[in-house]
């Protein structure tokens, strides 16, 4: 099983908003159209790991971003819209145990997303690779991706990319 984050951020670290916005991505100017590899990047992974509070932002996106599995983590909702049943899977409890049942369901490659959610998963060491966009930007405050550990993880650099209009995309794995 691996565990994989594709994630941008501000200059400064955030990854949303205080709100949870995310207008300020579409702000960035994309001269080239590019996606920056995130399909590419899709076309690896078997199924997506999200929180709550990114799911219902997900929720509002039309049409349905995604056309892998999605697994959400939440221990307060109950059910998924209609439409969404066969898309959306609800689960529960701790994060080693969530890993260790979709990988008896067959699931390889997971991506993990929302910043509280990526933070519980790097508290509990299992992310397994990160690929970070700083988008050059400061929002001054907002939404961390990282968050005060208790353990040192260490990853090894595997490469960065430069895009026209400033964005800089850098990939790590866990050593």
């Amino acid at each position: 099983m691996t565990t994989s984050v594709y994630i941008a951020t501000s200059l400064d670290g955030y990854i949303a908003t205080v709100s949870g916005g995310l207008d300020w991505l579409d702000n960035f100017p994309n001269p080239t159209e590019s996606d920056y590899g995130f399909l590419q990047f899709m076309d690896g992974i078997d199924a997506i790991v999200m929180g709550r509070n990114t799911y219902e932002v997900v929720l509002r996106f039309e049409p349905w971003p995604y056309d892998k599995k999605v697994f959400v983590l939440s221990n307060t909702l109950r059910e998924v819209p209609p439409e969404l049943v066969d898309k959306v899977e609800l689960v529960h409890g701790n994060l080693k145990g969530i890993i260790k049942k979709l990988a008896s369901q067959g699931y390889k490659n997971l991506y993990i997303d929302g910043g509280k959610t990526i933070q519980s998963f790097l508290k509990k060491n299992l992310i397994d690779e990160l690929i970070i966009s700083k988008v050059p930007v400061i929002l001054g405050e907002g939404i961390p991706l990282f968050s005060q550990q208790s353990q040192i993880i260490n990853f090894e650099h595997c490469s960065t990319e430069v895009f026209e209009g400033g964005l800089v995309k850098s990939h790590y794995k866990k050593v």
